[in-house]
């Protein structure tokens, strides 16, 4: 798959594809639903699939650390989007002077001259360009004008209700793992490289992996069960807490995750932490030999839920 960062960097050879536009956090069943299609029309009209995304994201550019917790990160989001199928991600950088673009000219000049839009599949409460002034209609309308089809993706429902990265957040927020799981359709996970932390673990014979989170607000908090993927593919278990450690008067929200049975060196290791089940908050101890006592019940606990059969690798 191919990655573009920034209009500027679009050449002629970019010029014709089949294009959806969107976010994309956690790249969910919904948003799956409007990539099948993007690839299904991309094979009959012989172009590239395309996906037009923003980073930041427009919440997270205007509202800041007020925006909603993102739910993946941008190379998590591209690795998504390549298994789904997808040829080639546009990826803009969202800034003042992005948010000023017209939306007439958002389309003639983007859509028509430089990506040569063949078919556009966005969901049908799409709105882009300054204060939002363009949408669906408009799209429509253009569509006729410029030679270029425009067609709606149909909510993907789970139950009764409409699968979306905010019910996500909802539920990884409740400790429902399965329920976001449902929705995603693949298991929540956290990715990172292991960094260098203060080495307390170690201390308490509980050495952990820090990751840093480079995110402003994290969508899970507290200690998880889990399973830790290697860049080779291998699986380990493990427990994870993410939040700020209290108890030693953290700042930064992190994940550490304590890798059970590991001894290896493996920092600056990228990282894939599979959260597997909830089992607390994350809390304050009054000394560091009751985080001791409490992380050795936290290690008895994911060892009792990670023994399931369906957890088992």
């Amino acid at each position: 798959m191919e990655l573009v960062r920034g209009i500027h960097n679009l050449t002629p050879k970019h010029h014709g594809c089949v294009l959806t536009i969107g976010n994309f956090d956690g790249v969910h069943q919904g948003h799956a639903a409007v990539i099948a299609r993007v690839v299904e029309m991309a094979k009959q009209h012989q172009v590239p699939a395309t996906v037009l995304l923003f980073d930041p994201q427009p919440q997270e550019y205007f509202a800041g650390d007020n925006a909603p917790a993102r739910l993946s990160l941008l190379r998590d989001k591209l690795s998504r989007l390549a298994q789904l199928g997808i040829d080639r991600v546009l990826c803009i950088r969202f800034n003042q002077k992005f948010a000023d673009f017209e939306a007439q000219r958002f389309v003639e000049q983007l859509l028509v001259k430089q990506l040569g839009v063949r078919h556009l599949v966005v969901g049908d409460d799409f709105c882009f360009g300054k204060a939002r002034q363009g949408n669906y209609a408009m799209l429509q309308q253009a569509g006729a004008r410029h030679g270029f089809t425009v067609q709606d993706t149909a909510s993907c429902l789970l139950g009764a209700a409409r699968i979306s990265s905010t019910l996500i957040r909802q539920a990884l927020a409740q400790g429902d793992l399965s329920g976001a799981e449902q929705m995603l359709g693949y298991p929540y996970q956290i990715s990172g490289r292991v960094a260098h932390g203060d080495k307390l673990g170690r201390t308490l014979n509980f050495p952990t992996a820090n990751l840093p989170l480079r995110r402003k607000v994290v969508p899970v908090s507290g200690v998880y069960a889990v399973k830790v993927r290697f860049a080779d593919g291998s699986v380990r278990d493990g427990v994870a807490n993410v939040g700020k450690r209290p108890t030693v008067h953290g700042e930064n929200c992190r994940l550490e995750v304590h890798i059970f049975d590991f001894a290896a060196d493996i920092y600056g290791q990228q990282l894939q932490i599979q959260l597997i089940s909830w089992l607390r908050d994350e809390q304050r101890f009054e000394s560091l030999d009751a985080l001791k006592a409490q992380i050795s019940a936290d290690v008895i606990e994911a060892k009792a839920r990670l023994s399931a059969p369906e957890y088992l690798v």
